[in-house]
């Protein structure tokens, strides 16, 4: 872990060596985000890294059986779902505390350490709860948006929640360190290769930072003030449709091009084509004229008699 933070101070120290990065024309500054300039040069060298190893590797991964890819991603979610007992009881939520606990104990067993999720069949609600969520339950303000090398988008107030009552309640944290950092890579290019989907829309938006602060501001919100219960696919998308809306109308609008009218163009003059001759009309056959009767002949003179 101290190996970590040494490799991300380093990163963010010479990223402020680099000069910062400037403003897309037209954007309006957002005032949750005071720090743009600096998130904006950690967001780039984040995606540097993400195009270079990160999504070639979660590309890979994909290619995995499906069932595979599953016991991965319920291995991590039941190893991480400490994270979420402990903030149940600091919420107060003692009834999802005592059925979280049941939904671990469940799936670790019966589910094989986790790589099953029988609870989910059985019923058992699943929740997501960390204590960044927790402190804005207790109505500690966010505070200013900031991407962090590596590690990606953040509030103040997730930062702290990641760093103190997160991480000593992850069990992954009392493993040796070459243990966490493998399983902190694993469940990394996990989460990457179900993001592998939305790639195409953030790549399309105006702006893909100012969309990603959007999605991640809007998903901090919706999980402190509370929503329905939605599947991942489905809140992941009401998100990026959200995101996209919101991004759109803080886009500056198209400047209109003057377009001068055209001259009508004169048409050369079309040589007289040859009109082919009438084709000969038939002509019916007509009906055969009567022929008059030949005139009656004389009978020859007879001899004079003697």
């Amino acid at each position: 872990m101290h190996s970590m933070t040494r490799t991300s101070l380093l990163a963010v120290c010479l990223l402020l060596l680099c000069a910062c990065a400037t403003l897309p024309p037209g954007a309006k500054r957002d005032p949750r985000d005071p720090w743009e300039r600096m998130n904006r040069s950690f967001y780039g060298f984040n995606d540097a890294i993400d195009r270079a190893v990160v999504k070639p590797v979660s590309k890979g991964y994909t290619h995995l059986p499906q069932p595979v890819q599953t016991g991965v991603h319920n291995f991590f979610d039941n190893l991480d779902y400490p994270v979420t007992i402990v903030n149940d009881l600091l919420q107060g939520q003692i009834k999802s505390f005592f059925s979280d606990i049941g939904r671990f104990l469940f799936n670790s067993t019966l589910g094989v350490g986790g790589l099953f999720d029988p609870a989910t069949a059985a019923g058992m609600e699943k929740n997501e709860r960390d204590f960044g969520q927790t402190l804005g339950k207790w109505g500690v303000p966010k505070g200013p948006y900031i991407v962090v090398p590596i590690f990606g988008p953040y509030d103040v107030r997730d930062g702290i929640g990641a760093v103190t009552v997160d991480y000593y309640a992850n069990p992954r944290s009392y493993t040796k360190f070459w243990v966490n950092t493998s399983l902190w890579l694993v469940r990394g290019v996990d989460r990457r290769a179900r993001l592998l989907p939305l790639d195409a829309t953030i790549q399309s938006a105006y702006d893909p930072y100012a969309f990603i602060r959007n999605a991640y501001l809007q998903n901090r919100d919706c999980k402190v003030t509370g929503g329905q219960s939605q599947s991942e696919e489905e809140q992941e998308q009401k998100l990026m449709e959200e995101a996209t809306q919101e991004e759109n109308e803080s886009a500056p609008p198209p400047q209109p091009q003057s377009q001068k009218p055209e001259a009508p163009q004169a048409q050369p003059p079309q040589a007289p084509q040859a009109q082919p001759p009438p084709a000969a009309q038939p002509q019916a056959p007509q009906a055969p004229q009567p022929q008059p009767p030949p005139p009656p002949q004389s009978p020859p003179p007879t001899p004079p008699k003697a």
